[in-house]
């Protein structure tokens, strides 16, 4: 599903917006505040409840009679849910679009950007896609994955764990809605270093 970093890709990012290859990537919070400081001020997913969101996401997927061939992560924040998903719907084919925008808390690049490796779009020819993302925050991110993709596959639908009140896509299929800047379990911990005593040792 996915191309060498170095081939050309054969999706073309500049045909969908006229202006080049800048994304926006839906974060778990609004873009232009600081992450809040009090747990109460935010939308705590734990390992659990994410489990059981996975599998409800699943069934509404199912229960729209959509089986996708190939189910493509918008990462990184999709790729966990992506795989879930995957797996609850036992479809095999799985890829991602790599996007980039935050590097850290409240710190941005100055334009999101759309990172290689890329997809192979022949291998999305004629196929029901579906489209991960962790939150549809803006939406534009996932708009213009789901729009890339619409010009090679024969149906694109979308699914996100949240949707934001702001958002300019609502997602096919969404499992809660909410303002709140949201904490996922992957990205709730900081990395892991050797540095802070975390790392494996060799």
């Amino acid at each position: 599903m996915v191309s060498s970093p170095d081939a050309p890709s054969d999706l073309d990012p500049s045909s969908a917006t006229g202006t080049g290859v800048a994304l926006e990537d839906d974060v778990a919070g609004d873009p232009d505040a600081a992450a809040p400081a009090s747990s109460s001020d935010r939308e705590v997913l734990g390992w659990l409840e994410f489990g059981e969101a996975a599998r409800h996401l699943a069934r509404d997927v199912v229960a729209a009679d959509f089986a996708p061939d190939v189910i493509v992560a918008v990462a990184r924040g999709g790729l966990v849910l992506a795989g879930a998903i995957s797996y609850a719907l036992d479809t095999k084919m799985c890829g991602s679009i790599n996007v980039e925008f935050y590097t850290g808390v409240d710190e941005r690049l100055p334009e999101p950007v759309l990172l290689p490796p890329t997809l192979d779009a022949p291998a999305l020819a004629g196929k029901r896609v579906l489209v991960v993302d962790d939150v549809s925050d803006s939406g534009r991110t996932l708009a213009l994955v789901r729009d890339l993709l619409a010009e090679v596959a024969s149906e694109v639908r979308t699914v996100c764990l949240y949707t934001k009140p702001q958002t300019i896509l609502e997602p096919d299929f969404t499992w809660k809605r909410t303002d709140q800047w949201i904490t996922f379990p992957w990205s709730a911990l900081p990395p892991v270093t050797r540095d802070a005593g975390q790392g494996d040792a060799s």
